[in-house]
């Protein structure tokens, strides 16, 4: 980590709420935005738990809670569980296609929908095309989009970072009527399959935290590995 990064610089923000532990404040640790990000600091910093918004490269830092867990899936290893299965079997109508990340009416629309549907009472209320701008593209990033139909309706994008040893699952956004498909869990499998295919060794997911209801999925794909106290351990 140390050759990649060298005198890169970094900064704290002031205390803040947490976005995922109520009545807590949190303290973020970010890469100055002037810094140079080379596919190489990339990786150098998901190894060490940051995470991307936009084209910022972040991770919690705060000074009296570790609760959040970097977490990745070692994709030659995975099996799917029953209930995963079932998910594969639910939605073999849809059709993926994989795009570079960009801009477009159908996307924006989907997301919009999503947000609204299923985050109207949080922070990303109401939805704009500049915040999906700026919180899912990035100038020196690989990002793909990986798009599910059904027949010509787009109702899932997976937003994905492809880097040397992994994917990286940025954020997921999909039609909110369509519950019963469970397309955060068909997302996050489809972007373990393609980490298979393309022969990148992990999935990064982002943060386990075990309080937190919509942050404590992240352990239902095993075997999973957690950062935890600077090294990557693995949970069956």
């Amino acid at each position: 980590m140390q050759d990649e990064l060298g005198n890169k610089q970094f900064y704290i923000t002031p205390s803040h709420p947490c976005s995922y532990l109520p009545h807590r404040d949190a303290n973020t640790l970010f890469l100055d935005p002037r810094e140079t990000i080379t596919p190489g600091v990339y990786q150098a910093l998901t190894e060490q738990g940051f995470r991307r918004s936009g084209g910022h490269l972040y991770r919690p830092h705060c000074r009296t809670c570790q609760a959040c867990i970097p977490s990745r899936v070692p994709v030659a290893s995975f099996k799917a569980k029953r209930r995963q299965k079932r998910v594969l079997t639910r939605n073999e109508d849809l059709r993926i296609e994989i795009k570079p990340a960009a801009f477009s009416a159908a996307t924006y629309r989907l997301y919009a929908r999503y947000i609204a549907g299923r985050h109207g009472d949080g922070d990303m209320y109401p939805p704009s095309e500049d915040q999906f701008r700026s919180f899912l593209l990035s100038q020196w990033s690989d990002t793909l989009f990986i798009c599910s139909y059904q027949d010509q309706d787009l109702i899932a994008v997976a937003v994905t970072d492809r880097q040397p040893s992994g994917l990286s699952a940025i954020y997921t956004f999909f039609e909110p009527t369509e519950s019963r498909r469970s397309l955060g869990v068909w997302s996050i499998l489809q972007q373990i399959e393609l980490s298979r295919q393309c022969g990148l060794p992990y999935l990064y997911l982002g943060y386990w935290i075990r309080d937190s209801a919509k942050m404590r999925y992240k352990t239902d794909y095993r075997p999973v590995e957690l950062f935890v106290n600077s090294r990557w351990i693995t949970v069956t």
